[in-house]
Order: C-alpha cells, then structure tokens, then sequence
C-alpha cells in the first residue's frame, strides 16, 4: 500500500509538471518578445533624448528607423547632426 501511495504521488507530481509547461513557456515567449521590443524601441529613444540634433532632424531619424530598420540607427550614430548648430555667441 505504501509503495502504490509513493508511486501515486510520483504520477500526480509528473502530470502536475507536464501541466506546468506550456504555463512556463508562455512567460518565457512573453519576456523574449518584451526584451526583443525593447532593443527595437533603444535607438528610437536614444534619439528622442539625444542634444545632437534640432526637433525636425529627430523626427526624421525616428521615421528612418521606423521605416528603414537599425541601417538607419547606424548611419544617426555616424551622420547626425546633419547640419551644423548654431553658436550662440555671450559678449560680456
């Protein structure tokens, strides 16, 4: 009797395992696809927070990254600004 009871308990921890693992995959798909969105999203607030370039040039970047893939995150990291800031000049 105790052997059939260790060997009951034996199929009832394998099924409840068996059971378990579509739950576990699930989150695991989940955290792989949120971690993939946010290595997608890096460079596009990488730019929203970036000094380097006026409000105009940032859009058009943001669209170029949207539209065109990291081809264009790479060219913003070599390229950007594209056209030089203007100095503000101080005379005291």
């Amino acid at each position: 009797m105790n052997i059939l009871m260790v060997l009951l308990l034996l199929a009832l921890f394998c099924g409840g395992f068996a059971l378990l693992i579509p739950v576990l995959t699930i989150g695991a798909l989940v955290a792989v696809g949120c971690g993939i969105f946010l290595i997608w999203l890096l460079p596009i607030l990488i730019i929203i927070g970036s000094n380097e370039t006026s409000t105009g040039e940032k859009a058009a970047w943001i669209l170029a990254i949207i539209f065109l893939s990291w081809f264009a995150w790479i060219f913003y990291a070599l390229l950007a600004p594209i056209k030089p800031k203007p100095r503000q000049h101080f005379y005291y």
